[in-house]
């Protein structure tokens, strides 16, 4: 049985990469960057008006003159205007060219204009070269603005097409197949009966996927009958580049996950990891490098293993920069006997010395998912202890990944 860090590295090791694909910049935002975008050119490309306005020359400022001439109206868009004498002024707009010979932008709210002269406030001081944002003084022509690694942001969008780019290379997104097992499992909407239970794993894996960016799945729920699950998995590992499945894993009769995918072809990396909840947890790579994950079938188990395992996988896959794990304080004992890493649910709360305090939420079991609701992810409690009294501190994982 491996430890939780033997089997986040066994994964990380049997993993295959995804490719990348190029798309276009509308259809970017939420997809992992796979290349440097470099700078067009320099950003503002020229010195830009910040401020609606006129601008003048502030040595004529300096020199006592607080009446200029309007020589003319330049927008943002026009091209550069020369002020032809030190008099007079051009009224400019925001995001304009800053005007040739001139070095200063006086607010409209500190001018009083009547027959086309520009009268500053006697009591307003401005400084030169107020209110123009320097050309360059963002970043320079070939900067590389953005990296790869990181899921493209609605803000990226904007900075990528600032550098003239209509179309980025990306990760593709995996094909993804959520699979629920069990006779027990109705769907919701439909009648069930009293010795059944209401299917909830695969809508909560559906949507913890698609909360990190993994939006190209589909879910099928299939009954515990070997030859009907074998038929079906295998259409569906011919479909899918990621399985997740849930529940059929552990150590019951009616368990047939593992025997089904190692018919399919399907390579046992690991089954069961020190760890609770989550303990009978499989993972495989299928005969065309699919990566399987067969996650138990009590909820909490499920939710815990799939945000501890199948998505940093499928990050790293994408080829994003995984975070490290939050630090977070106990804010009261916590004992646990078992040999086994445990993972407990926590609400936060800020402490009085600023840190982040982990308020422990205890499950009835690992099938009692209601009690996840408001938590905020759950902390790593290493196997080596079995005390860890308030003021501890311990790794906290978020349910979303930063």
């Amino acid at each position: 049985m491996l430890t939780t860090g033997e089997a986040t590295q066994a994964i990380a090791d049997s993993i295959p990469a995804f490719d990348s694909e190029l798309v276009s910049l509308a259809g970017s935002s939420g997809r992992i960057l796979r290349q440097d975008v470099a700078a067009e050119r320099d950003q503002p490309p020229f010195d830009r008006v910040t401020m609606d306005g006129i601008a003048i020359s502030f040595s004529s400022l300096a020199a006592g003159n607080r009446n200029f001439r309007i020589q003319t109206t330049q927008y943002a868009g026009d091209p550069a205007q020369a002020l032809d004498s030190s008099d007079n002024c051009i009224e400019i707009m925001t995001g304009a060219v800053m005007p040739e010979g001139t070095d200063c932008v006086i607010p409209v709210e500190r001018l009083a204009i009547e027959d086309r002269t520009a009268t500053v406030e006697n009591a307003y001081h401005p400084e030169q070269h107020q209110f123009v944002h320097p050309q360059g003084s963002d970043y320079r022509e070939g900067y590389v603005v953005l990296q790869p690694n990181s899921a493209v942001s609605p803000l990226d969008v904007a900075v990528i097409a600032s550098c003239g780019l209509d179309a980025v290379q990306v990760s593709i997104a995996p094909t993804i197949r959520v699979v629920s097992t069990g006779n027990e499992l109705v769907p919701a909407g439909k009648p069930v009966a009293p010795h059944q239970i209401r299917l909830s794993n695969g809508p909560a894996l559906i949507a913890m996927l698609a909360q990190h960016g993994f939006n190209d799945t589909a879910h099928d729920h299939l009954t515990d009958e070997p030859e009907a699950l074998e038929s079906k998995l295998a259409r569906h590992l011919d479909d899918a580049d990621v399985l997740v499945l849930s529940g059929g894993v552990s150590m019951g009769k009616a368990d047939f996950v593992p025997q089904a995918l190692e018919n399919l072809g399907v390579r046992s990396i690991f089954h069961k990891v020190r760890q609770r909840p989550g303990k009978p947890m499989w993972f495989g790579i299928g005969p065309e490098n699919q990566a399987v994950f067969a996650l138990p079938g009590n909820p909490v188990s499920s939710l815990v293993c799939c945000r501890q395992y199948v998505i940093p996988a499928l990050l790293k896959a994408s080829g994003a920069k995984i975070p490290v794990a939050q630090q977070a304080t106990l804010t009261e004992d916590v004992r646990f006997g078992a040999d086994l890493t445990f993972f407990m649910p926590v609400r936060i709360t800020c402490l009085k010395d600023g840190q982040t305090g982990a308020i422990p939420v205890r499950t009835n079991t690992s099938g009692d998912f209601s009690a996840l609701s408001g938590t905020y992810g759950y902390v790593e409690l290493a196997r080596s202890q079995t005390a860890f009294p308030t003021g501890t501190i311990v790794p906290m994982h978020p349910w979303r990944v930063a």
